[in-house]
């Protein structure tokens, strides 16, 4: 009995491999995509903004590191005893309004020196609803907790979704015409926006990416989005706020998109890295036996021979963790 429906992932011809730098940006999910391909060791630089929702948030940020803007005290707004901005993530506010600044900044700098080399970049849009400050008719990426009279929400129709990414992406491929971009839909759900609303905003997201996709050779679609909501299609694979996918179900899109993205050489490599982090996060009850040694004797001599042959892999911790039990 077939129990789940069939999805085409179409792979871009040139995939992934494991000495191509990896920008990712976008929704909370984007982090699951970051932090599990920086676990398997490859060149990640994720959300230099912090979590972004909407695709006028994404649009400025890339815009903001293209152009490598530097941030001055009159960006940032003091509220609820913290110095913070409207286009970046809580993780960037503080107390000190210099350290925050410089905390911007650098992750700037940052961005902007990994966007000119990186191969691919991607883009997980998380809702078609934007907020403005009433008083500056500016769009935000964060509320930062401030009162809702201070913001109007408003639902992007897909023309404004399409005009934003668009001249983004020009300006893009002017500063790097070899990067590839990866759009993605975040399959959480928005469910303080409503059911109904949400459904809608998912769909013009998804509306404007395929019109994107359509119209540039670099860019691609990896469907996410359909693979919660369709192919595995059960609550039993959300947490239980039923609006976030559970490990079970963000496992099973990261397999998706690691066997249809990467190189088959980085695929291998990945399983053999994959090894070597289970066993660097392996807790022995006696690590004084001879057998514990023996273990890490192991893994030692794996993870040498993987940098032998990979010398650019950032495999040090590991070796060094092993190396040291191991004597």
């Amino acid at each position: 009995m077939k129990m789940v429906l069939d999805i085409e992932v179409k792979p871009p011809a040139a995939r992934i491999d494991y000495t191509d730098g990896i920008l990712l940006t976008g929704s909370c999910f984007t982090e699951h995509i970051g932090q599990s391909l920086s676990d398997l060791k490859f060149q990640v630089l994720q959300n230099p903004n912090g979590i972004l929702f909407d695709p006028l948030s994404v649009a400025s940020s890339l815009v903001s590191y293209i152009e490598n803007k530097r941030y001055s005290a009159g960006d940032l707004v003091f509220l609820n005893e913290l110095w913070q901005s409207w286009q970046h993530h809580s993780r960037f506010s503080g107390v000190d309004r210099d350290a925050v600044l410089e905390g911007i900044n650098r992750s700037q700098q940052q961005a902007h020196d990994f966007l000119q080399r990186a191969r691919w970049l991607i883009i997980t849009l998380g809702t078609s609803f934007s907020y403005r400050l009433v008083d500056q008719a500016a769009p935000v990426a964060n509320c930062h907790r401030a009162p809702a009279g201070w913001f109007q929400k408003n639902l992007l129709t897909i023309e404004e979704t399409v005009v934003a990414l668009d001249s983004c992406l020009y300006r893009l491929f002017r500063l790097n015409p070899h990067i590839q971009v990866i759009f993605t839909v975040s399959p959480v759900r928005h469910i303080r926006d409503g059911v109904i609303e949400n459904n809608r905003s998912k769909a013009r997201l998804i509306e404007a990416v395929h019109h994107l996709v359509n119209k540039f050779g670099q860019l691609h679609y990896f469907p996410a989005y359909e693979m919660v909501i369709d192919v595995l299609r059960d609550y039993r694979f959300y947490d239980i706020d039923l609006v976030h996918p559970n490990y079970q179900a963000t496992r099973f899109v990261l397999e998706q998109f690691t066997g249809n993205y990467l190189n088959e050489r980085s695929v291998v490599l990945s399983r053999e890295i994959e090894k070597i982090s289970i066993a660097r996060k392996h807790r022995p009850f006696q690590p004084s036996t001879d057998a514990h040694r023996q273990f890490l004797k192991l893994h030692a001599e794996k993870t040498q021979a993987l940098l032998r042959e990979y010398p650019f892999l950032p495999l040090q911790e590991e070796l060094d963790y092993f190396s040291r039990g191991s004597v």
